[in-house]
């Protein structure tokens, strides 16, 4: 591929497990040791309270619904997302935590379906059902010709980035991170000896460094770089300082795109330097449909970004958004008002751009001119 355009695919956390996985095939065991529910299955009734009978089981695509055929019309050289639940059998509950998610490997075919090129691992519900939960996991993926990134059997592993090929001589490097800021406990970080995830403390400049020399020492001329980071809390629009420096930092140092996630809806966009930055994708698919207290943020309305970066310099070309509503556990299109509530909401969140409305139903970012 020498000049044009790499488009890749990028989504926030896809969360298979728990009340998703009970409406699928091969649901696990409902069992959950949460505060207010214990059977996995009463989300499924949420959901059905609010939008009405799922018609279980499902296929593997239900969970995607609309999402696919979008996704084949646009055709992405890559398909990146959070893939956050373990897969696995487990029973052994990580201690000292209040949610568990776990999707059975029989049920991976809901995974496979969107035909992920990376799913990354760096997030606090991967090790939900241990280091032999993740094992198994990592073994499940492997399984299904899936690559991951973020979590592995020893720290190399866990830190060592996927890689994409997009053409001769060309690749996609994505390297991924799990902050201790998205609640990921510091004993879950990966060692010499032990499975777990590619963990940072603090989004210090140091840190930063650090992964910058990482992919230096395995980046090729042509390579177009990704930093897929699990970061911050669930919910609110602003962006901590320490993530704005980590971020630039990243770029700085060569990172082409920065792909921020943990929020449960979306957060602001940024361009910077030529390259995007995506603060927080919010959730993809999840089994929140009925649970109450945030409504204002729109939880229901997810969004996947599409971004165009050129082939030869890893700079920003264009990035478009297609917005879609989760109702009875599946992805449906977005309508009209909605659409037109999160184009207001990211413009006015975010800083330096602009989201406009397109004739196909998606939203593209366009950079706000400066102030005179």
């Amino acid at each position: 591929m020498g000049g044009g355009t790499v488009t890749l695919f990028l989504c926030g956390d896809v969360m298979l497990g728990r009340g998703v996985d009970q409406i699928l095939p091969h649901p696990g065991e409902p069992e959950l040791r949460e505060d207010y529910v214990t059977d996995a299955r009463s989300y499924v009734e949420l959901a059905e309270a609010v939008s009405g009978p799922i018609p279980a089981p499902v296929g593997p695509a239900w969970p995607w619904g609309e999402a696919l055929p979008l996704l084949e019309r646009a055709a992405p050289h890559v398909r990146i997302v959070n893939l956050e639940t373990a897969v696995t059998r487990s029973d052994t509950f990580a201690p000292g935590k209040a949610i568990h998610y776990r999707m059975h490997p029989a049920n991976l075919p809901a995974l496979t379906v969107a035909r992920p090129d990376v799913c990354v691992l760096a997030n606090n519900h991967v090790l939900d059902f241990g280091r032999p939960g993740l094992e198994e996991t990592l073994d499940s993926l492997t399984g299904a010709g899936l690559r991951a990134a973020g979590a592995g059997r020893d720290a190399e592993e866990a830190r060592a980035p996927a890689a994409v090929p997009v053409g001769p001589g060309r690749r996609v490097l994505v390297l991924a991170l799990g902050a201790q800021s998205s609640g990921i406990p510091s004993d879950w970080a990966a060692t010499t000896e032990r499975p777990g995830v590619a963990h940072v403390r603090e989004l210090s400049a140091a840190a930063a460094g650090t992964v910058v020399q990482r992919l230096r020492a395995v980046r090729r001329p042509g390579d177009i770089v990704v930093v897929s980071v699990h970061w911050g809390s669930n919910w609110g629009y602003p962006v901590p300082l320490e993530q704005r420096r980590f971020a630039h930092a990243l770029i700085d140092g060569g990172v082409d795109l920065v792909h921020g996630h943990s929020s449960h809806h979306p957060r602001p966009v940024e361009v910077y330097r030529d390259r995007l930055i995506l603060y927080g994708c919010g959730d993809f698919i999840d089994d929140y449909e009925g649970i109450r207290g945030y409504e204002r943020y729109r939880d229901d309305l997810r969004l996947g970004h599409l971004v165009s970066v050129d082939a030869d310099t890893g700079a920003l070309v264009g990035a478009r958004m297609f917005p879609l509503r989760a109702r009875r556990m599946r992805l449906e299109h977005a309508g009209d008002a909605d659409r037109a509530w999160l184009r207001a909401t990211l413009t006015r969140i975010s800083r330096g751009v602009h989201i406009d409305a397109r004739p196909d139903g998606t939203l593209a970012l366009v950079l706000r001119p400066p102030a005179r």
